[in-house]
């Protein structure tokens, strides 16, 4: 399925009944009198968290979503009937905004969760509601209302725990595939990812969280070169990122150099997305001489200043991988519990 995470659509809420002008008329009751009931109101729109979706796919093909009007009243002082309010399904993690404003009227965080985004018109009145001591016999009704008709823009983001990013073939998509089922693409050339790959990690029993994989970045992302200025914001929500690193980068770059570069389009993003917790992970130690890694080690703390944590592996043959999983799981359990 082609991966979709944004979409414009027309959302239009229900017209509300109108209201009936009507008097009754029956043998032998002399004094009938205005029965005009009022119309029904429209139905809403609304938007729902629907754990079974996972891309906006769908909406490419329909953009146009309306809820059904309200039945006008009727004699006999019969209420139309309410039109039905159309829930709208969309993938957990879809945040919605007015296109036309931009305005945000919601996020869809939780499974089930359910927004109005379009309001149902209002009732019309019928002529039973003008009558008074003065007015006896009103012809007056008042029609239906329109209802709310809206442009949205949706803004699917990835729901993870953990978010790798990475100069392309750093390495990411191995690491996701060692450490959970998720099978993202591996190949021998640049920008194998086209779009976020998601997977479990089950560090113990019972004890797991999501890990998201996204398209490398490259220098002049933050402006939109390459595929990752697309897929930045899905790391907006995850509450740690994995910076790999290629120790052993076939064009012979700098891991140095190749650290400053991400660490220039995060900041040139957005500062949100440049304060989140970073570890840094050292990744194809296993193509390093084994008396030579160590050193490797040190010299990019020193040169990277680097006082957070650091972590040598090689997502390849797993050297690593499982000890890191599992720092991951402690430091998400220590967050939960607010230590």
């Amino acid at each position: 399925m082609k991966f979709v995470d944004e979409a414009i659509i027309e959302v239009t809420a229900g017209k509300g009944g109108n209201g009936c002008v009507s008097f009754r008329r029956e043998k032998y009751i002399p004094f009938g009198g205005p029965d005009g009931g009022d119309g029904g109101d429209g139905g809403s729109v609304f938007v729902v968290a629907d754990p079974g979706l996972n891309t906006l796919v769908d909406l490419r093909f329909k953009r146009h979503f309306r809820a059904t009007s309200g039945q006008g009243g009727m004699g006999k002082n019969r209420t139309g009937k309410g039109g039905e309010d159309l829930d709208l399904m969309l993938p957990v993690g879809t945040a919605i905004y007015d296109a036309d404003t931009g305005e945000q009227l919601g996020d869809l965080t939780q499974i089930g969760a359910r927004i109005k985004v379009a309001q149902g018109g209002f009732h019309g009145l019928g002529n039973t509601r003008y009558k008074s001591s003065t007015n006896r016999a009103p012809r007056q009704s008042s029609p239906g209302s329109a209802g709310e008709q809206r442009t949205l823009r949706l803004e699917l983001k990835v729901l993870a725990d953990v978010g790798l990013l990475g100069l392309p073939n750093a390495g990411k998509s191995t690491l996701i595939r060692a450490v959970s089922s998720a099978r993202p693409k591996v190949a021998d050339y640049p920008f194998t990812t086209l779009c976020p790959d998601l997977g479990v990690v089950s560090a113990a029993a019972h004890r797991s969280f999501v890990i998201a994989d996204i398209p490398g970045l490259i220098e002049g992302a933050a402006e939109g070169a390459g595929l990752g200025i697309r897929f930045l914001k899905h790391l907006s929500r995850t509450g740690l990122l994995l910076h790999l690193v290629d120790m052993m980068p076939p064009d012979g770059v700098d891991p140095v150099a190749a650290v400053r570069v991400i660490e220039k389009e995060i900041g040139k993003y957005g500062e949100e997305l440049a304060q989140k917790r970073r570890w840094l992970v050292l990744n194809k130690l296993d193509l390093l001489p084994e008396e030579e890694r160590q050193s490797a080690v040190e010299r990019m703390i020193q040169a990277l200043a680097w006082d957070g944590p650091i972590y040598a592996i090689s997502a390849l043959n797993g050297d690593g991988c499982q000890p890191l999983m599992q720092q991951i799981m402690d430091a998400i359990d220590a967050e939960a519990c607010g230590d």
